[in-house]
């Protein structure tokens, strides 16, 4: 093989996507030491986002202090590429492992908007927004009100909601938003296409993993229900129907109705500015991966985002997974050739975490091997 094209997301928790791409060079090395490889870490709009947007593009990490899911203070980073767009990830100020207790009906993205207002103070041309990876479900109010919306209850207290206290909003001015953020375009990556609200919204899909029982799922679903009858009568946008609307616990919708930013696939957005399509020229082989492979990563996941392009080259993909959930199959459709786990031994995830860096050496030199091997037979 004359040229592999390393794509992978991160695994998360346990390797980002430039350790991933460290990994396979290696592998790569030992077995076809004359391949040209060519690394483009990539990321679906969560974490990792602005590490693949920095190694694509260059540019200079910008720390902020600001407030974590919790409400303590943090210190956040966000991304300023050299043409003067900036990259929030929402998990750098709101994201899941800071939360510590996990409880959605109190966590805040408050932190989020704070690293909003400051990239567009310092004056940002652009904002991509990062969703993913959250510990919150307030539907993107806690960021609003860091920006300056107001956010008013029936005795007319301006407060912040958070999850909890969605319901509680009788009113929405966003008149003090400020005009810092409403001068620049600012474009929302999302790696799913959940609702708002329902059986298949942010509360009911995510809120357990966030630490919610079912009766707080009903409850926070109740409030974003609530918020969304608000965001159409004082914001002018329906947000129900919306594909991601209910990403990172609702702040798709937030985004869109507060900030007048438009919700696209991040996988997307990535990999055009990675230059994905240009590297494919005379690629013989895709490696990509992610944590776990499942259906939901037909959805807009880096898997599913590199194969379909990668097919229509004629590119040939294999997946290197921790995980192989239900359904994964189906991603043979959009392009995938292979699937593999790493996983070499049954042990547990914090047992398997600790040895994943070799464990993926390994998987990907026995899948290299025998290419190799079909090679040199003359069958490849």
């Amino acid at each position: 093989m004359k040229k592999i094209i390393l794509a992978p997301d991160s695994f998360k928790g346990t390797m980002t996507s430039r350790e991933v791409c460290s990994e396979l060079s290696a592998a790569i090395r030992e077995i076809f030491p004359e391949t040209e490889t060519v690394s483009l870490p990539v990321a679906d709009g969560g974490e990792g986002s602005v590490d693949a947007f920095l190694t694509a593009c260059g540019g200079e990490r910008v720390s902020v202090t600001c407030t974590g899911p919790n409400g303590q203070r943090i210190e956040a980073e966000y991304g300023l590429l050299p043409d003067g767009t900036a990259v929030v990830e929402m998990a750098a100020a709101a994201g899941l492992p800071m939360a510590n207790p996990k409880n959605p009906e109190r966590t805040t993205t408050f932190g989020v908007g704070e690293l909003l207002r400051h990239a567009a103070i310092r004056g940002a041309r652009k904002i991509i927004m990062c969703l993913g990876g959250s510990a919150t479900n307030d539907g993107g109010c806690g960021a609003a009100a860091a920006c300056g919306v107001g956010f008013f209850d029936e005795e007319g207290n301006c407060f912040t909601p958070t999850g909890e206290t969605l319901r509680d909003i009788a009113r929405i001015n966003l008149s003090g938003l400020d005009p810092a953020l409403a001068a620049i375009p600012i474009v929302t990556m999302c790696d799913i296409d959940n609702p708002l609200c329902g059986p298949t919204g942010a509360a009911a899909m995510f809120g357990p993993q966030k630490g919610a029982d079912e009766a707080m799922v009903l409850r926070l679903d109740e409030g974003l229900a609530h918020l969304a009858d608000l965001l159409h009568r004082d914001c002018g946008v329906e947000v129900r129907s919306l594909p991601g609307a209910g990403a990172a616990g609702g702040m798709g919708a937030g985004m869109t109705a507060f900030f007048k930013s438009r919700l696209q696939m991040g996988i997307e957005t990535v990999l055009d500015t990675v230059g994905f399509e240009a590297a494919l020229a005379g690629a013989d082989l895709v490696m990509t991966g992610e944590g776990c492979l499942d259906r939901q990563s037909l959805c807009g996941k880096v898997a599913a985002g590199v194969a379909r392009r990668a097919a229509l080259r004629g590119v040939p993909v294999v997946a290197l997974v921790g995980d192989v959930g239900e359904g994964a199959e189906e991603i043979y459709a959009l392009g995938v050739t292979a699937v593999f786990s790493i996983n070499r031994v049954a042990v547990p995830y914090e047992q398997a975490r600790l040895r994943s860096r070799r464990d993926l050496r390994a998987a990907a030199g026995d899948i290299l091997r025998l290419c190799r091997a079909l090679e040199i037979s003359g069958r490849l």
